[in-house]
């Protein structure tokens, strides 16, 4: 048996909780994909990798605490959890994968961990719930598209890590009314905060 197929038989409770044992090291691909029936889940310290599409499509999960023990979210992981309201991102973490939390249109905040030196492409795009987010000053790289479509966003910061802002990172960010850019960045990419199309 897989541990995919390990994952899909644990059991989900009346509440819609599931509890991961502490004997499960990684959550791989699309471990819960599409477990409308989940609202939460308690992911044990000795899980150290959440894979691509672990968690996409899980429209009835409200959040989630992610363990110390991660060091990174892999692409897709909690794309489309469109009742994500909101996420704790530990201090381990490194990485945030490409369309991490792509389309998740109920959170509305977030902070990422000063541990984080890469946000990936596409990875909040249309969070549209999203009003404000902090990006620390270990983060070097903001993907293409990172931002995009994030119409609640109305402020954001961008700390001195950063040198370049790339295309589209802010694109159609239509609410947006406060942007600070350092005197680290030496471009800006095409469409990087554009509201057309």
């Amino acid at each position: 048996m897989t541990i995919i197929e390990k994952a899909r038989k644990h059991e989900i409770d009346n509440n819609g909780h599931c509890t991961i044992p502490g004997s499960v090291t990684s959550i791989e691909r699309y471990a819960f994909s599409e477990c409308r029936g989940l609202k939460s889940i308690t992911i044990p310290n000795s899980v150290t990798s959440i894979g691509m599409y672990a968690f996409s499509y899980c429209m009835g999960l409200k959040s989630i605490t992610i363990p110390d023990s991660v060091t990174n979210i892999g692409s897709h992981a909690f794309s489309d959890c469109t009742g994500l309201t909101s996420i704790t991102i530990p201090d381990s973490v490194t990485s945030i994968g490409m369309h991490a939390f792509w389309n998740c249109t109920g959170l509305k905040s977030i902070t990422i961990p000063n541990s984080v030196t890469s946000i990936g492409m596409y990875a909040f795009s249309y969070c549209m719930g999203l009003k404000s987010i902090t990006i620390p000053d270990s983060v070097t790289s903001i993907g293409v598209h990172a931002f995009w479509g994030c119409t609640g966003l109305k402020s954001i910061t961008i700390p001195d890590s950063v040198t370049s802002i790339v295309d589209g990172a802010f694109w159609g960010c239509t609410g947006l009314t406060s942007i600070t850019i350092p005197g680290s960045v030496t471009s800006i990419g095409a469409y990087a905060f554009s509201t057309k199309g």
